[in-house]
């Protein structure tokens, strides 16, 4: 009986994959169909006739959309990094005083809608004349980004032995290069996880995005596709295009950091 329930779980599994991945396909299908094949019934489920039409128009037009997301999504992970680093190594090894309630604030932080930031945010923007610029909608992502970074490595950090960092002591490096030389090359997978997890946040962000950079010179992909859809609702094609080049960053960045995530996500609760 065990040995005929492997082939029906993994069957079962495949099946439930294929489920989930179907729109994903089902995107890619769509971006090389020719819009007189849209509506066709029943539909192509393959490109049939396929164009790269769609692809065309992603190049002329969201192009600057992909750059501008690319400078947020580098800029959220580098000022997420210079400002959860530090404060995980101080709760982790430092333990300052009121260490235990700044852990639990980041936990109240976590759970505080977006929109509601956003319109915080907004207002704030509005008077120190950040509404509207890359700077502005970097430290609007980050506040996403650095509660879960500082979790994540004040957890990973905790299990460094104490013995390293003595040892570090001795050698008459201070906290400072201590950090720098010892604990953060060792937590590489968990800095490499929060990394990953910012520049994917920032990259497909919209709350933030719709609130302060609407009507910014330089604008994310996510309101350029929603513009896009806007402005030729017709021309599915080139939307599900400018979906699919939008998705590629992300997917690749998952798939080489893969094992590096899996470490950093587990590591501290298996030193615990």
């Amino acid at each position: 009986m065990r040995g005929s329930r492997g082939p029906a779980k993994t069957a079962l599994g495949l099946a439930l994959t294929g489920l989930m991945l179907f729109p994903v396909y089902w995107m890619i299908n769509v971006s090389f169909t020719r819009d007189q094949d849209m509506r066709k019934s029943p539909p192509n489920w393959f490109p049939v006739d396929g164009t790269l039409e769609g692809y065309r128009e992603v190049l002329d037009r969201q192009l600057p959309y992909l750059a501008t997301s690319l400078v947020v999504g580098l800029g959220t992970v580098a000022l997420t990094l210079l400002v959860a680093a530090p404060a995980a190594y101080s709760l982790a090894k430092l333990r300052p005083r009121g260490g235990g309630a700044l852990t639990f604030a980041l936990l109240i932080a976590q759970m505080i809608p977006g929109i509601i930031m956003a319109m915080g945010f907004y207002a704030i923007f509005l008077s120190t004349g950040l509404l509207n610029t890359l700077p502005g909608l970097i430290v609007a992502d980050s506040t996403l980004a650095v509660p879960f970074a500082v979790l994540v490595l004040t957890t990973f950090m905790s299990g460094i032995p104490e013995e390293l960092l003595q040892a570090a002591r001795v050698d008459g490096a201070g906290a400072t290069r201590t950090f720098w030389s010892v604990v953060l090359p060792v937590s590489r997978n968990a800095v490499i996880t929060v990394s990953l997890f910012a520049f994917l946040w920032a990259w497909s962000d919209f709350v933030f995005a719709s609130t302060l950079d609407q009507g910014g010179d330089h604008q994310p992909i996510t309101l350029g596709i929603y513009h896009y859809i806007g402005n030729n609702n017709q021309q599915w094609n080139a939307i599900m295009a400018t979906a699919v080049i939008a998705s590629i960053p992300a997917t690749v960045l998952l798939v080489v950091a893969q094992r590096y995530v899996a470490a950093g996500v587990t590591a501290g609760a298996v030193k615990h």
